[in-house]
Formats: C-alpha cells, structure tokens, sequence
C-alpha cells in the first residue's frame, strides 16, 4: 500500500505542534471525566475488571450498547474493532482483484487505497465545488457498472462537512439494491450534524447488503479507546469479517471496551458538551472571518 500521508504527518507533528487546527475529532475526555459518568453496573465491571483476553466480537454489553443506536439491529451483527482495522476487514473479507469499486473522494485515504492494494478498480465520486461541495447523486449513479462490487460513502463526509439530503441517500441505497451492490457506509462522523433533523438513517437501517462503520473517536472524543464497529446484516459477510479479526488483533482491549460502554451509556451528556463547542467555535471563526 502507498504511504498513509496525512498519519505520517500526524505521526511527526500532532503532539509536538503548539497550535493544531487539522484534527477532526472532539476533545478528548480524561479518564476520570468518562468514569464520573459511568452507571453503577458499569462501575463495578470496572472495578472487578479481569486484565485477560476479551471476547473475540466483543463485550456483549458493548454489543448490545452500540445495536441499540440502530433500528432493526440485532447485537449478534454488531463486530468491535478499531476503526482502522474495521475498514481493513471488512474491504479484505468483500472484495478480490479486479472489482470495481465507488468511493467518496476526498477523505480518509484507507477507505479507496485498501481495495485498491488487493488490485480492485477504483473510482471516485467527487463533489461539486462549485455548487459548495455537493455530491450528485446522478454523478454517482453513471459511475456504476454492471460489474460494480461494491459503493464506499462517508456521510458526513471528512473533509467538505457535506451530507446528502434523506431523499439522495435513499437513492444510493436503491442505486446499489438494483444492482445488487454492496454498500459501505462510513459514519464516523455521525451525532455531530448541527442540525439533527437532517441527520440520515444509518445504511445498516436501510439495506441488508450495507455494512455501516462508527466509533467512539470522532463524535464522542474518546480516540484513545480504540474502539469502533461494524455493523452487517448479511451473516456470511458477518462471519468472514469476524474471521479476518483472528488475524489483526483477534480481541479488543478489556478496558477499552468498559471505557466505551460507559461513553455510550452516557452519550447525551457527552454529545451535548461537544455540540456546546463546536457552536461556540463556529462563533468564533464567524467573528474571525469578518
């Protein structure tokens, strides 16, 4: 695979710089913070917390946490994962040489350079910058080939901040129902819109060829957890990436996972304080811009 750019530059400056203003997710939250918030069940898991291997797809607390987000989900389709290795599984558990995949561009490089390593056909949807950034659909739409595999979306997306209206989503969604294609929809951003009204359904609530991706670095500020999920109704898919896990890191870290149970359970204080800041910021660089 080609170099990861934008982490090689993270890697020498993001905690060496004096002023960072490229990171994308809120700020994080000390552990004393998140433990404050914790229920008294998850309280006493922490307590008692055995520092042995964990289950393979997950605690089935977080699991069963991270299906209730959803409609329609079960917690048996839900597989925890680092957010990274997640995309790593499930474009290593879909596609082979020489599949033709769409994916959103710009944005997070692993989610076109991993298919196109294993030798895929990758294009790209790109949005209009002319008409502030907006992805048409219609453009996507006469990307798509009879041998289409597989569409990557990220909504909202990283880097532009654009999303699609409920009625273009849906038309993604039946673009690749007709056609039988896999979706995967990248929601890392997701909880963070500022207005909720115009927050989408998650793919996973709509297809069952749809495999959704989310975690707990961005909208909840808890990257050092390092837990995220996929979430995938179709159970042969399911159990070749839970598969593949045995060959990353087989299981996730026992206090991490605890961590992001809590961090769920408490999710509409934490999202308040974030969305509280990202308006005042947005404030301030009104008043900046002039």
């Amino acid at each position: 695979m080609e170099p990861f750019a934008l982490e090689r530059y993270f890697a020498k400056h993001e905690f060496s710089t004096e002023y960072l203003l490229s990171s994308s997710d809120c700020d994080g939250w000390a552990q004393s913070e998140l433990l404050g918030l914790a229920d008294p069940e998850a309280r006493a898991l922490w307590e008692d917390l055995r520092l042995g291997y964990s289950e393979s797809l997950g605690h089935p607390l977080l699991r069963r946490e991270i299906a209730a987000l959803y409609k329609g989900v079960d917690p048996a389709q839900v597989l925890t994962a680092v957010p990274e290795e997640a995309i790593l599984i499930a474009m290593n558990s879909l596609l082979e040489r020489g599949d033709h995949v769409v994916c959103t561009f710009p944005g997070y490089r692993s989610l076109y350079s991993i298919a196109e390593s294993l030798g895929c056909r990758v294009e790209k949807w790109r949005p209009e910058p002319e008409d502030g950034w907006r992805f048409d659909v219609d453009a996507l739409i006469g990307l798509l080939r009879p041998d289409t595999k597989l569409i990557i979306v990220n909504f909202p997306h990283n880097p532009t901040g654009q999303t699609l209206s409920p009625a273009d989503y849906r038309r993604v969604v039946e673009a690749a129902r007709e056609r039988g294609i896999w979706l995967f929809s990248d929601e890392m951003y997701r909880l963070l819109e500022l207005d909720a009204g115009a927050r989408l359904p998650s793919a996973c609530e709509l297809y069952d060829k749809a495999i959704t991706l989310f975690g707990m670095s961005k909208s909840f500020g808890l990257a050092g957890t390092r837990v995220g999920w996929l979430v995938a109704k179709d159970k042969a898919l399911f159990e070749r990436m839970a598969a593949y896990k045995d060959y990353t890191t087989i299981c996730g870290a026992a206090p991490s996972e605890l961590l992001a149970l809590i961090g769920l359970r408490a999710k509409e204080t934490i999202l308040a304080r974030h969305m509280s800041r990202i308006r005042r910021n947005l404030a301030l660089l009104d008043e900046f811009l002039g």
